[in-house]
């Protein structure tokens, strides 16, 4: 069986291969995330600190090897970082069967998001490297879709396996050993070049205003979606609703993402110019019924549109950072996309949280209000800017997608 690129056609085993790279980005954080509440039962000489160092530290290092792992694919053999940083994340994750103390968990946790800082940017980096014009647009919405759905399934299991014995949840990083597995695949069937007449052809370099856009546009995104991940339970507590409903909630968000990535054509054809626009106002929306309404019903329905905004958005962010860029530099433009999103999961609750403190305002939907007032705001920025690169579609744009 093979698979029409664009640029030709790859065996399936190479799409496989693929894939199963977007489904390890997900994983980094997922295994520490049901045992938190019992760190302090399983290392009894364990502190605050050294749990918010467990969480925080990792996420951390991600950021840089993200954008190490770019500035390398530029003059190195892409599957050699590959390689190695799944390496890396397969032994760390096995090294956390063995940790008896909290700073061996840190340590290794540490390593573990180095691997994956390095392997994050060459997920989308070899959508972009082996399919072109609607196929790689197809290609990195199901690549998203694949990321989204995975982190729902990785997220039960852990669940799942906390309540057996704390070590069994790092069972889920042993994953990237089926990407070591398909990685000889990518290595005999090499991407075929752009083809004559392709947009990253007529680029010499990185379009540095356009990624800067993109950057700020999904660093935005990524933040205030963020809150129905963050905020989601507190909320949930507060209005006296059973506590399983936030993690359903939470899931039925990352499903919502995940919905439109196999669609995302048809939704490019459909609303054109104004994507964004749509997504935003959909974020908006999402976000302002959480904040308002106190019904499950209306809860669930709120993350459902915020979710599937922000899915919408995702792939096409991604094909844009690639088209920005010459063909040798495109894994370098979406590092510096990606980086974003994992520095938005970081500042996130700081933002919030100074806001409050400087609207005096504590109470548990205002995440909520607050991200939808901001998300407004970017929405009317959106629709006067409809017709440019970063919140429009361009005639260029387009005009490769109608090949």
């Amino acid at each position: 069986m093979t698979i029409k690129t664009g640029k030709g056609t790859i065996s399936l085993a190479v799409l496989l291969a693929i894939w199963s790279v977007s489904a390890v980005v997900s994983l980094p954080g997922l295994a520490i995330s049901p045992i938190l509440g019992d760190l302090n039962t399983i290392f009894p000489k364990a502190g605050d600190l050294e749990i918010q160092m467990l969480t925080s530290l990792p996420s951390l290092l991600i950021i840089p090897f993200v954008l190490l792992s770019g500035r390398l694919s530029v003059g190195s053999n892409k599957t050699r970082i590959l390689a190695a940083g799944l390496s890396i994340f397969l032994l760390s994750g096995i090294a956390c069967f063995f940790a008896e103390s909290m700073a061996a968990l840190i340590v290794i946790s540490c390593i573990l998001g180095i691997g994956a800082g390095m392997v994050i940017p060459l997920s989308t980096g070899l959508v972009v490297d082996y399919f072109t014009g609607d196929y790689r647009v197809r290609q990195l919405g199901i690549s998203s879709a694949i990321n989204n759905l995975t982190l729902v399934l990785a997220t039960s299991l852990t669940g799942y396996l906390a309540t057996k014995d704390w070590h069994l949840p790092f069972l889920v990083y042993t994953l990237p050993a089926v990407s070591l597995m398909l990685l000889p695949f990518l290595h005999r069937q090499k991407s075929a070049p752009e083809p004559a007449g392709s947009d990253q052809l007529r680029q010499t370099a990185i379009d540095r205003r356009k990624l800067a856009g993109l950057m700020m546009l999904y660093f935005f995104i990524t933040y205030s979606v963020l809150a129905i991940t963050f905020y989601a339970s507190f909320l949930i507590d507060r209005y006296k609703i059973d506590s399983s409903f936030s993690g359903f909630m939470i899931s039925a968000f990352f499903l919502a993402i995940m919905l439109p990535g196999f669609f995302v054509n048809g939704i490019i054809r459909l609303l054109k110019s104004n994507v964004n626009v749509v997504s935003l106002a959909a974020i908006a929306v999402g976000l302002a019924m959480i904040g308002i309404f106190r019904s499950p019903y209306m809860l669930l329905a709120g993350s459902v549109l915020a979710g599937l905004g922000y899915g919408i958005m995702q792939p096409i962010i991604y094909d844009k950072a690639a088209v920005i860029a010459p063909p040798r530099l495109a894994t370098l433009a979406l590092s510096f996309v990606m980086a974003v999103n994992y520095l938005s999961v970081m500042v996130c609750p700081f933002i919030v949280d100074s806001f409050r403190w400087l609207l005096h305002a504590h109470g548990e939907r205002f995440p909520f209000v607050f991200n939808a007032a901001l998300t407004v705001m970017v929405f009317i920025a959106a629709w006067i800017g409809r017709n440019g690169y970063t919140f429009g579609l361009d005639r260029s744009y387009y005009g490769k997608k109608r090949n």
